[in-house]
C-alpha cells in the first residue's frame, strides 16, 4: 500500500481587515417626526412614553423579577398597566392585584396616577412584589414625605429571599438521592 506523506506546514488565517463602522447621529428630539398617536397606551416594543408630562421612575426587584415602574401625573387616561394590559387582567388573582396597588392604596393615591410598569422574570407572585416596590420607589420620588408612611408599612424593604442553588450529588438544593443500603 502506498503510503501518504505527512506536511509539516499549517495552513494560513486569511484575515479579512475590517472597515471602521460609521458613526450614525440621532436626530434631537426637537427635530424628531411628530409622536406616533396610537390606541394601545404601551407599543408593541414595549416603550412606556406614550404618556405626556412628568413622569417617576422606580425600579422594583423580587426573587428574579424585575419591574420598571412609571407614574404619570398627567396623561390620556388615569389606567393600571402591567406590561400593556390592565393590572386585574394581567394578574387575574385579586390578592396580586392588591398586592401590586397597595402602596397606592396607603397614599390615599389610586386615581391620581397613570401607573406603567414593566415586567420581566419570575413568576407572577414575585412579579406582583416587584410593581409594589417600584411603585413605592416612584411615590417616595414623587414626594420625598411620602417615605416615612411607606417604609413603616415595610413597602421600600426589598424581599432578599431567593431561591438557594442546587449542589452537587444533590438532587435539589437540599434533597438527597434515595439511600440504599446495597
Amino acid at each position: 500500500m502506498p503510503t501518504k506523506e505527512k506536511t509539516k506546514e499549517t495552513p494560513r488565517r486569511v484575515v479579512a481587515k475590517k472597515e471602521p463602522k460609521k458613526k450614525t447621529i440621532a436626530p434631537k428630539i426637537e427635530e424628531r417626526a411628530e409622536p406616533v398617536q396610537d390606541s394601545s397606551p404601551v407599543k408593541a416594543g414595549g416603550d412606556l412614553s406614550v404618556y405626556d408630562g412628568r413622569y417617576y421612575y422606580g425600579l422594583g426587584r423580587r426573587k428574579t423579577a424585575v419591574a420598571q415602574v412609571r407614574l404619570f401625573t398627567k396623561g390620556l387616561e388615569k389606567k393600571f398597566l402591567v406590561n400593556g394590559v390592565e393590572c386585574k387582567t394581567y394578574f387575574k388573582l385579586p390578592r396580586f392585584v392588591h398586592e401590586a396597588e397597595s402602596p397606592l392604596k396607603v397614599m390615599k393615591a389610586v386615581g391620581k396616577f397613570a401607573v406603567e410598569a414593566k415586567v420581566n422574570g419570575g413568576g407572577v407572585s414575585s412579579q406582583a412584589g416587584a410593581v409594589r416596590l417600584g411603585i413605592a420607589r416612584a411615590l417616595v420620588e414623587f414626594n420625598k414625605e411620602f417615605r416615612k408612611r411607606l417604609r413603616r408599612q415595610g413597602y421600600l424593604t426589598r424581599d432578599p429571599r431567593m431561591v438557594e442553588r442546587k449542589k452537587y450529588g444533590l438532587k435539589k438544593a437540599r434533597k438527597a438521592p434515595q439511600w440504599s443500603k446495597r
